[in-house]
């Protein structure tokens, strides 16, 4: 979408961006990764410790990912079902992955000495995966940046005062280069990640918003390079896409009445950076369900990793992948191209449709019968979908009570499946009905 104001009354607005890949893929990769990751206890590691520009640059002079092999990235992510990758190519600590002509924070000043986004872009076209990058708004490192309430030296009265007069204009222009750069030299990029506005945010004073940005000229200019990319919601304009992070929606989301496009951002253990000794770890079935549900509510998954300091990806993160990537390899077609059904599944179970397949996600199996409410009369034919092995129907008499052996009591217009007792060895058991009529 445009974010220009003053198009003349003769001038046609900018075409939308084409959102059918994204809605069709569902399910992506972010990488958070960089100095923070040699620290290893969180990608915020530098304020939460408030730490000074002395006490952080040791990660700087250290930094040498001799591991780094992104097509072992995009390998893994393709593995696990996912069609798009998210590289943090600056975080708020304001290093950049990529040799950046606007500052010395970069890569190619550090012992590694070199680029490390365009090979990352390289290794995702060769996989056949849709390129996304994120970029902070906030830069606690650039010497005009004011200090606020996410900033490491908060509480430090002697750097607020020296640091009192910074001009946020300055920063803009450090900004919209470093975005310009990012956009103009790496050829084709489909998705960017803003992050994040904060205006009005009680936790953090001095908080800033898409004036701080100029957000309105920032988003200009990236539709003008690139006019194609998917952008979010962070810049504090509406974007292509909203971005609720590390929660689950409880219903499709929808802005002023209407739904939008949105995506869960998710993590495998609470942090987005490497953290060692982090062990609060989400189960392959909790991943698996999380994706199921966010796509029977219209949303995607953009789920995280934080490579190490030496560039590898962390074995528990790719053995948790390594499973999600066994169910999708066997229910890939419950999620990809899928959406939201008009039909309500019953208890612990999710429906995603796409035209005349109508997918049951059973998150917990029950014994024996499965009830469909209202889907009586619309179902051709039904399968369990990891062996394409038949479930079979059975009639049920609504007017019947249910006595000993007998079923009955179920509401008029219930589809009733007969299951086998023990459950398919998956983490969610996916039935594949062919309907009949697609609609109410």
């Amino acid at each position: 979408m445009s974010t220009r104001t003053d198009t003349a009354p003769d001038e046609a607005p900018a075409p939308a961006p084409d959102t059918t890949w994204f809605v069709h893929d569902r399910f992506g990769m972010f990488v958070h990764w960089g100095l923070y990751s040699l620290a290893a206890r969180h990608e915020w590691v530098r304020t939460r410790e408030r730490m000074t520009d002395e006490q952080y640059q040791v990660y700087f002079d250290h930094f040498d990912p001799d591991r780094y092999d992104p097509a072992d990235w995009a390998r893994t992510a393709k593995a696990a079902g996912m069609r798009y990758v998210v590289l943090t190519t600056k975080h708020h600590d304001g290093f950049c992955l990529w040799d950046s002509r606007l500052t010395d924070y970069k890569v190619t000043r550090t012992p590694h000495g070199r680029d490390l986004v365009g090979p990352f872009v390289e290794a995702c076209r060769a996989e056949g995966l849709k390129v996304g990058f994120y970029h902070s708004l906030i830069d606690w490192h650039h010497p005009s940046f004011p200090v606020d309430g996410t900033h490491p030296h908060r509480d430090d009265e002697e750097f607020k005062a020296s640091a009192a007069d910074r001009d946020i204009r300055d920063y803009q222009r450090h900004l919209h280069g470093q975005v310009r750069e990012l956009l103009t030299d790496y050829g084709r990029i489909d998705y960017l990640f803003f992050d994040f506005s904060y205006a009005g945010r009680g936790e953090w004073w001095g908080g800033k918003g898409p004036d701080d940005w100029d957000s309105p000229r920032l988003l200009d200019m990236v539709r003008e390079l690139q006019p194609h990319i998917l952008v979010n919601d962070r810049a504090g304009l509406p974007g292509d896409f909203v971005t609720p992070e590390q929660y689950q929606p409880s219903a499709p989301m929808t802005s002023g009445g209407r739904p939008v496009l949105w995506e869960a951002c998710q993590t495998l253990n609470g942090s987005w950076g490497y953290d060692r000794d982090n062990l609060d770890r989400k189960s392959p079935d909790l991943l698996v369900r999380m994706l199921v549900d966010g796509v029977s509510k219209g949303g995607n998954l953009l789920l995280n990793v934080g490579p190490t300091g030496r560039g590898h990806l962390d074995p528990r993160d790719t053995a948790a992948l390594g499973e999600v990537g066994r169910w999708m390899d066997l229910h890939e077609r419950s999620v990809r191209g899928c959406g939201p059904s008009p039909f309500t599944p019953p208890a612990d179970c999710r429906y995603t449709q796409r035209g005349d397949r109508l997918y049951v996600h059973l998150f917990a199996w029950p014994l024996r019968h499965l009830h469909l409410p209202g889907l009586d009369g619309r179902v051709r034919y039904a399968q369990l979908l990891n062996d394409a092995s038949e479930v079979v129907r059975v009639q049920v008499d609504p007017d019947r009570p249910a006595v000993n052996t007998q079923m009955g009591g179920q509401p008029a217009g219930t589809l009733t499946l007969r299951l086998p007792v023990q459950r398919p060895d998956t983490p969610v058991p996916v039935i594949e009905l062919h309907l009949t009529d697609p609609s109410h």
